[in-house]
């Protein structure tokens, strides 16, 4: 489907359909403001979302998800497969989203990414999740030991 067809997947509420009837304008504005403002080469918002990179599908549907702006937004691998100019582009718009009080539960294996983004980190190692740790009192090498250590069942 297009891009603008993609936003109305979890966009509905946000005025793109009235009273059952879809607001295609409302849904194109929303989609060339997602594609604008997280710098998705695209050919704008009639595009096809299976003619993106994967790179470029991704920031798209990040920047869909961060627009919407919910109060909570579990998000896993955020950053993986895209370049290192929409990696820093996606997690800033997390930061934003976290400090203007959305919940932000961010699934990674990339730590120095998690370090980045979050206020709190627990590891799950073996099945067996941790305690969440203040970033501040931790550490990327004490994280990735907990990561590597074997427990007994």
């Amino acid at each position: 489907m297009s891009l603008s067809y993609n936003a109305l997947l979890t966009g509905a509420r946000q005025g793109m359909v009235r009273l059952g009837v879809i607001q295609r304008a409302v849904m194109q504005r929303f989609a060339t403001q997602v594609i604008e403002r997280f710098k998705v080469a695209c050919g704008g918002p009639n595009a096809l979302a299976s003619s993106l990179s994967g790179g470029n599908l991704q920031k798209f549907i990040v920047g869909r998800e961060v627009m919407l702006a919910p109060k909570v937004m579990v998000i896993s691998q955020p950053t993986w497969g895209v370049d290192v100019g929409a990696a820093i582009l996606i997690r800033q718009a997390l930061i934003d989203l976290r400090t203007q009080g959305a919940a932000v539960l961010v699934l990674s294996e990339e730590l120095d990414e998690l370090f980045m983004i979050c206020d709190q980190i627990a590891v799950i190692a073996q099945g067996v999740l941790s305690a969440p740790t203040p970033i501040a009192q931790t550490s990327p090498e004490q994280v990735g030991l907990q990561m590597t250590v074997k427990r007994e069942l």
